[in-house]
């Protein structure tokens, strides 16, 4: 909660009394890496997102420690051998939509956001494909891109890289709904 107070206090600054501003509290982040030993899936309904229509601003965090896998050994490996989520608690994206979709009409709006993408304390500039669908006033995002470890510092030890792929899958789908600020 004290990371989506602060991610509205930065979006709000950009525009009048938080009109046109869109919150989730329970974004859905999953993880997925396929290797030829195995498949490792984690998966999160923790992210916080603040999306600013009137701007385009689009922000999302998670807690990295949120992250929960079928095998506990996995979770752990994950925190402490590979992510160090003590060190590095969170995996952020700060950007901007680069279309201007028109939530005032029913539709599925396929965009592109360009921003910062931090994980593993290194932050990376990408420009991710997703959509906006907009059903009976609901607004809701989705995303799916591929991470290489690599790009962020992450080190796979060789002895375990037939388990763990070289690029991570990542989706995100968020439901929104209008910030109300006299809350």
């Amino acid at each position: 909660m004290k990371c989506l107070s602060v991610m509205l206090l930065v979006l709000l600054s950009f525009t009048q009394a938080g009109q046109d501003v869109y919150t989730c509290k329970n974004a859905k982040i999953s993880i997925y890496s396929s290797a030829p030993i195995e498949d490792i899936e984690a998966n999160s309904t923790e992210g916080v997102s603040v999306y600013n229509a009137a701007t385009g601003e689009l922000a999302f965090s998670v807690s990295i420690r949120s992250l929960h896998f079928e095998k506990a050994m996995m979770e752990e490996h994950f925190n402490e051998n590979y992510i160090e989520s003590d060190k590095y608690p969170k995996a952020t994206f700060k950007g901007k939509i680069n279309e201007h979709p028109d939530l005032t009409k029913d539709s599925t709006y396929p965009v592109t956001v360009t921003g910062d993408f931090q994980v593993h304390g290194v932050t990376q500039n990408r420009t991710v494909k997703g959509e906006i669908k907009v059903n009976g006033g609901v607004v809701s995002m989705s995303s799916e891109f591929m991470v290489k470890c690599t790009d962020h510092h992450i080190d796979i030890p060789k002895i375990v890289f037939h388990n763990i792929a070289e690029s991570i899958r990542i989706r995100v789908s968020a439901i929104y709904t209008a910030y109300n600020s006299s809350k």
